[in-house]
This record gives structure tokens, sequence and C-alpha cells, in this order.
């Protein structure tokens, strides 16, 4: 089990798997209110950067589940790496139906909805595993305006308009399904930039060390064509951000 193998080079220096610096991602565990030993489950997990920091910094436990065995191996080096490799566990899997036998203070689905079938049904799949109480993190797109047509969703790595809504209609979107949004971060153009423009490095470093690679040309095409993709649609139209959910 893995993920296209375009992705385990494209983001193979990555922390994090998607558009939020750091900081961000320290402004989150902070606003969360985490207590020391409240349980994290992280479906999606890549490289277990959330999990790791808010180890080290909030003295929560937790597991994350990832089909990368690249990204998994990396988020057990991290962890090893900040002195928290006894709080959490990291698991090469399908995150798609994994349940806790175990229920989270905090059940994460960060940037991976397709796991569920969508928003909705991964919802539905952290609230199995969340107890009583606590809290769901979603981390999902919307559109900073809509694409005035389909072709320019395309180039945003959408397959059509009606992939994302636009912010205000994301968060109604979550009390429709019965949960009050009690907090969000979004990411801004920087976390855009670092997370699309650091893959472009990555992918001329593994060029010349793999240019024999039958592998090669297809990542030749994508380092060629990515800058002004990302460029003309991606940093116009999407934007990105983890909310805080819970059931009312």
């Amino acid at each position: 089990m893995d993920i296209p193998r375009i992705f385990n080079i494209t983001e193979s220096a990555h922390r994090i798997h998607n558009p939020i610096t750091p900081e961000k991602l320290a402004t989150l565990g902070a606003a969360l209110r985490l207590q020391p030993g409240a349980q994290v489950l992280d479906l999606g997990s890549g490289s277990g950067e959330m999990l790791c920091t808010w180890a080290r910094d909030h003295g929560v436990i937790g597991t994350g589940i990832d089909m990368s065995p690249l990204f998994t191996e990396q988020a057990k080096r991290r962890a090893v790496e900040l002195g928290v490799a006894d709080q959490v566990r990291f698991i090469h899997g399908d995150a798609a139906g994994y349940v806790s036998d175990e229920k989270a203070c905090v059940a994460a689905c960060v940037g991976a909805t397709w796991i569920g079938g969508g928003v909705g049904g991964t919802i539905e799949l952290l609230a199995r595993s969340l107890r009583a109480g606590g809290i769901i993190l979603i981390g999902e797109p919307y559109w900073r305006q809509f694409p005035p047509t389909e072709d320019v969703a395309k180039g945003c790595l959408a397959n059509s308009i009606s992939d994302f809504l636009k912010l205000p209609e994301l968060l109604a979107s979550f009390g429709r399904l019965g949960y009050d949004v009690v907090e969000m971060v979004l990411a801004d153009q920087d976390g855009w930039d670092r997370y699309e423009a650091a893959k472009w490095l990555t992918m001329r470093c593994w060029l010349e060390a793999n240019s024999d690679d039958e592998f090669a040309k297809e990542v030749r095409a994508q380092l060629a064509s990515e800058p002004e993709r990302y460029t003309t649609y991606t940093r116009e139209y999407l934007g990105w951000g983890v909310f805080a959910l819970m059931a009312r």
C-alpha cells in the first residue's frame, strides 16, 4: 500500500504535506487548548509533524495513520528527533475506514477528506473514534473566488467548480451536518508558496540523482509545468484551512 509515486517524490522533503506553515500549525495547537495526556487521532498523518510537535508542546499522546511507507518512516524519525516517541505512534495503513479502539479527544483529517469520500463522510468516520465532547479537525480547500470556467477549476487540480465551496458556504455546510465551528486556522499565501514551491527544488534534486529512472520523464514534465500552473491557478483561486468542529 502506497500513495502514487509522484507524491512520494515531490513531497519527500516536506514535513507538512499541506499549505499550513509550522507557525500556523503551532497556532492551531494553542487554539485548541490541548491538555497534557489528551488523545489525538490523525488520519492521513503524513510525516507526523502535527502529532509530534503537539506532543512536544502540549503533552498530547496519539496515533497517526498514513498509507505512504516513506512518510510513515519520516514521522517515526521525527518523533525520535523531538523526544516524543513514547507519546505517539505511526502506523502504515489505509486511513479510510479506520476506527480507533480508544476514543480520542481530537480526531483529525487534515487535507485528506478523500478517505471518507468527501467532507461529510470523513466527519462521520472521525466521529466514530471521538469521545463525547471531543473536537473533529477537518483540513479542506475552499474557493477564494469562483473560477470563471471549468478549465480554470481543473487548472487548480479540481475536477470541477462544484468540488469546493467558498469559505462562508463551507462553514455553513458544517452546521447543516450538525456541528458548530469552534475554531479555524487558514493558510496564507506564504503557506501555499512553501508547500508548492518547495516541491520544485525537490523534483530538480531528484532528477539530478535519478536521470536514468523510467519515471524521470514524468517528473521532468511536472517540474516544467508546475510553477506556471500554480501561479496562474491555485495561487489565485484556492484557499485552504483547518476547521475545528464540535457536535451540537
